[in-house]
């Protein structure tokens, strides 16, 4: 339909003009993001937050980058509010302030990645525009650099987390671990927890499949760089999981809601597991309903990376696409139809996203 042929309703000027500006403010925050994340992906953050107010030829010779590509990039991220530029001197600053969510290791987490994640799936634009139209989906292959992101995000939400507050959610799980246990991490990416945990616990045993060949590969690469013997990964399709009783713990982080058939992976999680066995399961904390996200943290970033990623690689399957919000609720009641009894859910105040699931299999 051409802008000729469209007839708009009567319209409140004002709440339409103070619409404009909330509109042309995000337009502006989401040049930001994608600034955002250029300085993340080279380093300029991480650089700049080790250095005192410099000018733009310091900084790039201190990144070792393009001194009037990073000038550019600095003139986005002081008018955008992110880096402090002193105008007489012609320095600029990044405030330890921001820096504390912007760098690798911070301390408050790197929002940076979740700003690279926009970038990655925007790269999938003109094929999600297709599906609008033909209902199909998508391929893990259509969004470069897909599982780089994911491991980065994986390390701050998981891998840091992971020996002292998450594998005590269930208390006995580090003593068994210490004694030597099989763990099978479903979707592992490209391995960041398994092999944390295969360092940690040499008498265990680690298994980690994923559908994606490249982090696979990244994965092996990273297990031979460490010289683990007590991991194995394996590029595998998780759809119609059969193994049976081989595993004492079964993990997967963010990895459910996206598969072909998430239901079918949790009762091949079930009978994967030996008696008396774990199944420790991550993902995102919002709620099956709309109206119970209008203020769960981050809820249209989520919304978006499930329409750009999540939803479409699962249709993309042939799947029945649930998307990133499926719902605590939806994966509380998957767990209990598969035969978990009594699953225990857990939410941490330092991490509102996520939520973590210990079921146990009698």
């Amino acid at each position: 339909m051409s802008n000729a042929e469209l007839k708009l309703p009567d319209h409140d000027p004002a709440e339409a003009g103070a619409f404009v500006e909330r509109m042309a403010e995000t337009v502006n925050a989401a040049a930001v993001t994608v600034m955002v994340s250029v300085g993340h992906r080279t380093g300029l953050f991480d650089t700049m937050a080790q250095l005192p107010p410099s000018s733009s030829e310091q900084i790039a010779a201190a990144a070792e980058l393009s001194e009037r590509y990073v000038r550019e990039w600095l003139a986005a991220m002081v008018t955008g509010g992110i880096v402090r530029y002193d105008v007489r001197r012609r320095t600029y600053n990044l405030p330890a302030e921001h820096a504390a969510c912007l760098t690798r290791g911070a301390p408050l987490g790197n929002l940076a990645v979740a700003a690279s994640a926009i970038a990655v799936l925007a790269g999938a634009h003109d094929r999600i525009v297709e599906c609008f139209e033909t209902g199909e989906g998508t391929r893990y292959e259509d969004y470069p650099c897909f599982h780089q992101m994911m491991a980065e995000d994986s390390g701050q939400t998981v891998v840091d987390q992971l020996f002292d507050v998450v594998l005590p959610l269930a208390p006995e799980l580090p003593g068994r671990l210490a004694e030597g246990i099989d763990v099978l991490d479903a979707g592992c990416g490209s391995g960041r927890a398994l092999i944390a945990m295969a360092a940690r616990f040499p008498n265990s045993r680690f298994t980690g499949y994923d559908l994606c060949g490249e982090a696979i590969a990244a994965a092996q690469q990273a297990a031979r760089a460490a010289g683990l013997k007590n991991v194995h990964f394996e590029q595998r399709d998780l759809t119609g999981f059969d193994e049976t009783a081989r595993y004492d713990l079964v993990t997967t982080f963010d990895a459910v809601h996206d598969q072909k058939d998430p239901k079918g992976l949790l009762k091949g999680l079930h009978g994967a597991l030996r008696p008396g066995g774990i199944y420790l399961m991550q993902d995102i904390g919002g709620s099956a309903k709309l109206e119970n996200n209008l203020d769960f943290p981050m809820a249209a970033f989520l919304y978006t990376a499930s329409c750009m990623h999540c939803m479409a690689v699962s249709l993309g399957q042939g799947g029945e696409g649930l998307g990133t919000m499926w719902g605590w609720e939806t994966a509380e009641a998957m767990l209990q139809e598969v035969g978990f009894a009594g699953p225990e859910r857990t939410t941490f105040d330092h991490d509102p996203l996520n939520v973590w699931f210990v079921s146990r299999k009698t």
